[in-house]
């Protein structure tokens, strides 16, 4: 931190301490069974929706998953911090690229849970990711997934080929950190 100078002193290092406190991520963790509707509303789980009011969060994004078939949703600022970060490593002036880009931000939905913390999952993102009626809230971390209950089921990874994937994926951190 470099000097402030007199009076302002005191507003630089307290600017220095916001930011470390605004880099606390939230964290969504577990899992949680729940239906739709039949005008496709859900439920966001009440422990998702204590850490979405927690950080500030008024709105979310739904996407589709790019490699699996659930739904994506991203607190706004995750979102923004995603599509900051895809957007650095594109260039502008490659075609490929554009269309990548504009594939990725246009096949979203910005939604606002109701006052009961509902909130609508519209027919095509159904469709796409097979929700009928019972769903699957799964935290990811900074994000929560949406499945389809049997979905969720037939993409699981058995016991014993997730102890050998996390076993060597564990090696690898380990050789790197060497």
């Amino acid at each position: 931190m470099g000097n402030c100078g007199g009076l302002w002193g005191e507003l630089c290092i307290f600017a220095s301490e916001f930011t470390l406190i605004k880099e606390v991520h939230m964290r969504f963790l577990g899992n949680i069974e729940a239906k739709i509707d039949a005008k496709g509303r859900a439920f966001l789980p009440a422990i998702f929706r204590k850490t979405l009011l927690a950080d500030g969060e008024e709105h979310i994004i739904l996407r589709k998953d790019v490699f699996q078939p659930c739904l994506v949703l991203y607190p706004e600022s995750v979102w923004n911090e995603q599509t900051d970060a895809l957007r650095q490593r594109l260039n502008r002036w490659n075609k490929q690229h554009q269309q990548v880009f504009r594939q990725f931000v246009s096949e979203v939905e910005i939604l606002t849970l109701d006052g009961n913390g509902r909130f609508l999952i519209p027919k095509r993102y159904q469709r796409m990711a097979d929700i009928v009626q019972d769903i699957k809230f799964v935290g990811m971390g900074d994000t929560i997934e949406i499945w389809s209950t049997t979905k969720a089921e037939e993409h699981q990874m058995q016991p014993e080929a997730f102890g050998a994937a996390l076993e060597e994926l564990m090696k690898e951190e380990a050789s790197d950190e060497k």
